[in-house]
This record gives structure tokens, sequence and C-alpha cells, in this order.
């Protein structure tokens, strides 16, 4: 699925030059708290047992707190994509506000 997810919106930045990945201070500000809460929320649902990462899904390659590689790629590889939807509709319509 984050393979899906970076065919599907970066290419915005190659063809549209949406500028996103040019804007890393404002993306670490702006992603890095909000995924560093997602992740303690995981490793705490982990360890009491309420839910799990199947090992026949994940390619065996675990972070901080036993966490998968791929959980952690997807709370940077979804917002980064969700920017580049928002900069590429902005450059599209000049008009439309967030």
């Amino acid at each position: 699925m984050i393979i899906f997810t970076v065919i599907g919106s970066f290419w915005l930045e190659v063809f549209l030059k949406v500028g996103v990945l040019k804007q890393f201070k404002r993306m670490v500000k702006s992603i890095v708290p909000v995924a560093f809460l997602f992740i303690a929320w995981d490793k705490y649902a982990i360890s009491h047992g309420h839910w799990f990462f199947n090992k026949d899904q994940i390619i065996g390659i675990y972070g901080p707190w036993c966490i998968p590689l791929e959980e952690y790629l997807f709370f940077l590889v979804v917002p980064i994509a969700a920017f580049m939807t928002i900069e590429a509709v902005r450059k599209v319509k000049k008009d439309w506000q967030v």
C-alpha cells in the first residue's frame, strides 16, 4: 500500500512541481510530532494485546519499540502524499483555499 501511495501522489512533485519535498523543515515540524504520538499509541496497543502485525504481511524489519518498518513508513509517506495532493489542487485551482 505504501508503494501505491508513493506512485499515486509523488508524481505530483515531478510533473506539477508542487514543491512539497523542498519544504523539509515544514514537513518535519508538522509530521514528526503527530507520527510520534501515533507510534507511541501503536506501542501501547501492541504491548496490551489490542492489535498486532501479521508476520506474513510485513517484511520483518523492526524499529524502536518493536514496531515494523512499514508502520513508520506509513506515518511518514501518507502525510507527505496528503500535502502533495493539497498543494497540487492549490496549483491547479488557484482560487482554492484550505
